[in-house]
């Protein structure tokens, strides 16, 4: 839920709900990386809340299309991570098993 005014749309917050800090802290670190954001922040009301508040000021762009761009490379970071380390688990058992070692039995 966008929580802003319709006078100033390049300053909002939005509320997530079932998200924490895992989340909240990586959609910081994207929306600081980008030149647009004047400020972001985020935080939680209560522990017991499984509710997160994420207020965003941007240098004039609406906060709602930042916050959007943000959630897109903040996706793609993570796909990339995935794909390096499934490569690096290949290439692990790859070189495990030139070298003689079954490192997928137990003993």
């Amino acid at each position: 839920m966008e929580l802003g005014s319709f006078s100033d749309p390049s300053q909002s917050t939005f509320s997530l709900i079932d998200e924490d800090h895992t989340f909240a802290n990586a959609i910081r670190f994207t929306l600081n990386q980008d030149p647009r954001t004047k400020f972001c922040g985020y935080s939680i009301p209560h522990p017991s809340d499984n509710r997160v508040n994420i207020r965003i000021q941007t240098t004039g762009d609406p906060a709602k299309d930042v916050f959007k761009d943000a959630c897109q490379n903040l996706m793609v970071m993570c796909q990339h991570v995935n794909r390096t380390f499934d490569k690096a688990v290949v290439d692990f058992k790859m070189s495990k098993s030139v070298d003689g070692m079954d490192i997928e039995s137990n003993s």
